[in-house]
């Protein structure tokens, strides 16, 4: 840094302290090493004594060397921080490209996949010539090119007289595209249009509707974006509820919106309840699965180990048999007043409480009638919702969490409902709640994705779960109270092992988990995702099954106590029964809006449900 004919500040500094120190500059010491070299001693050096101006004038131009090294250091620093900014501007810009890539391949692979189901389905059901001509069909249809295959739909377009004649929509090259021009490339393209009148208009509007769904969600500009009825995307269920603060009146809550026909599409049929069927056009895939006494097409399929997808034939005692229900008959709508995000029911006492905006509304569900609360739980404030409540297994406690950092702890034996004690966390807010089966411990799961573990007798923080690196959702725990489930919004699902306080198990998904519950007398867990999808994975195989009857994202999931049966609640107003473990339909119920919550009772004879439309609805459970 100071050039050779400069002595260093440190030594100036020593100088003043040793006023009387002789210095030797540079060139001296050079001139007098050359002489002794060349033998002619001109004498003893001469020695250079600094006064006291002459060393500070020399201190002087030393901090001025150093300021102007400082401005300069300035400046690189300043360049280097702005070609910073731009490489990360530059990284930004080729995420944001690459995700969209992944998006579009993701896109087409969904269609792929979506097509190659339905082809599996309906091959089956053609004779033998049919099944040569659509494989052979299916094969050329790989060679043609978009724009051959755009000039062929608009000739046939042309060809039915339709009353639009808007030209053919440019699609975007497939990579794996074989681009061969000629005559064989439009032979293909017109088997392939042949092919879809073999398959019949029924398949061509459930292709239509298939690759809408999936057009839909990869449109996204995230990977788990949510839709609402007014346009506006959010990411999570959190997200959906918070947007009510949005609204311009009371009046346009979420629910009212979510349950209203702007909310369904012009496609989906909207019939009466009793004769509901959310899945009619896929009755164009084949004929109904044998043994399936509902007659539905197929909507349950077994998933194997190296991913192949078979639909399921249930045997034929899947929906007869103690323990299975026939339907369920609507008892009482308990009109709460806000959004229903959490419920429950009390076995002993027939007590229904249900969490909406700030507070818990405790029913009396045991006499007919009219329902009004009979108690009101002030948990949170006004503005933020119940998102989970739980009762200890004697019924004499209540537990809620919510969109607050504090969970509340209710004593329902006083003769006024009373909080006892509060639990409080580092997270922002809690969006589900699990007892063990000993009522000693409480497990909350949090918004930064952690599983916070409580001693309930002690009202303190044990331990902390850390694994999901998004929201953590959902929690159940198993029936021996060994080991944790619990579902994220990082579209993973853990196990965590109670005794050792660590992971068990981790299975990842396309889709975040919303709801999920693990079957008290089995071996088997059921996922609820915000794809529509319900899987029901056995803990120590790789069997699955995948279920297909909701057309929105699966928001709550419960199991029937003797574990023959579980019931999921969706974004569709659906209350669908399944039978363990492979699906078989049971009943379903269709709601006047999205259903956010549901519990069944201890003893399987109640099912409880709340919904977006400021309702909680109590079934009766007819065996």
């Amino acid at each position: 840094m100071f050039p050779q004919n400069r002595p260093p500040l440190l030594y100036l500094v020593s100088t003043l302290d040793n006023s009387r120190r002789h210095i030797v500059n540079d060139s001296q010491k050079t001139h007098l090493q050359a002489a002794v070299a060349a033998g002619t001693a001109s004498g003893p050096p001469q020695s250079l004594k600094l006064t006291y101006p002459e060393t500070l004038d020399r201190i002087k131009e030393e901090f001025q060397f150093l300021q102007s090294q400082y401005h300069s250091l300035k400046l690189e620093c300043e360049k280097l921080a702005t070609e910073k900014t731009e490489i990360q501007r530059h990284y930004v810009m080729y995420y944001e490209m690459s995700y969209g890539l992944n998006i579009e391949m993701h896109k087409q692979t969904e269609i792929a996949k979506r097509l190659n189901v339905i082809c599996a389905q309906l091959v089956p059901f053609l004779s033998q010539e049919h099944q040569q001509q659509v494989v052979q069909a299916v094969e050329r249809a790989k060679q043609v090119t978009m724009a051959e295959l755009n000039a062929a739909i608009g000739h046939q377009l042309q060809a039915q007289h339709l009353s639009h004649h808007a030209p053919p929509i440019p699609l975007t090259p497939h990579p794996s595209s074989l681009q061969q021009p000629g005559l064989a490339a439009a032979t293909s393209a017109s088997s392939l249009l042949a092919l879809s009148g073999v398959l019949g208009l029924q398949s061509q509007l459930a292709v239509k509707e298939s690759l809408a769904d999936s057009d839909h969600r990869d449109r996204d500009p995230g990977p788990s974006c949510v839709t609402l009825p007014n346009g506006e995307r959010v990411r999570t269920l959190s997200d959906y509820l918070n947007s009510n603060k949005k609204r311009k009146t009371e009046e346009k809550d979420f629910g009212t919106d979510y349950g209203s026909d702007a909310d369904r599409s012009e496609d989906n049929l909207v019939v009466d309840e009793v004769g509901y069927d959310p899945h009619a056009h896929m009755r164009s895939l084949g004929a109904a699965i044998p043994g399936a006494s509902s007659g539905k097409p197929a909507y349950s399929f077994h998933v194997s180990a190296d991913g192949q997808m078979q639909p399921v034939p249930f045997p034929p005692d899947a929906l007869i048999g103690s323990g299975i229900p026939r339907h369920a008959r609507q008892l009482h709508t308990l009109n709460h007043g806000e959004v229903v995000c959490a419920v429950t029911i009390s076995n002993s006492t027939r007590h229904v409480y249900t969490g909406g905006k700030g507070c818990v509304k405790v029913w009396d569900v045991g006499q007919p009638g009219t329902k009004t609360p009979v108690a009101q739980l002030d948990c949170l404030n006004r503005d933020n919702y119940i998102r989970s409540c739980k009762l200890l297994p004697d019924g004499r406690s209540l537990i809620v969490g919510g969109e607050a950092s504090t969970l509340s702890i209710w004593d329902l034996a006083s003769p006024t409902p009373r909080i006892k004690a509060e639990l409080t966390s580092s997270a922002p807010a809690c969006y589900a709640l699990a007892i063990s089966p000993d009522a000693k411990v409480c497990f909350s799961c949090c918004s930064d994705g952690n599983i916070v573990v409580w001693d309930l007798q002690n009202q303190t923080l044990v331990r902390q779960f850390q694994g999901h690196t998004d929201g953590a959702s959902c929690i159940d725990i198993s029936h021996d109270g060994t080991k944790l489930w619990t579902g994220g919004l990082d579209n993973t699902v853990r196990c965590w092992d109670l005794r050792e306080g660590r992971q068990l198990q981790q299975h990842d998904f396309n889709s975040q988990i919303f709801s999920l519950g693990y079957c008290p007398t089995g071996e088997w867990l059921a996922v609820g995702m915000e794809s529509s999808n319900v899987e029901v994975l056995h803990v120590s195989k790789p069997d699955k099954y995948q279920l297909h009857l909701h057309e929105s994202c699966v928001l709550s999931l419960q199991f029937a106590s003797c574990g023959k049966w579980f019931v999921s609640t969706g974004k569709d107003n659906l209350l669908n029964a399944w039978r363990t473990p492979y699906g078989a339909s049971i009943f379903q119920s269709k709601e006047s809006s999205s259903v956010l919550s549901c519990d069944v009772s201890t003893d399987d004879q109640f099912i409880v449900t709340g919904s977006g439309d400021k309702k909680a609805t109590v079934y009766e459970v007819i065996y």
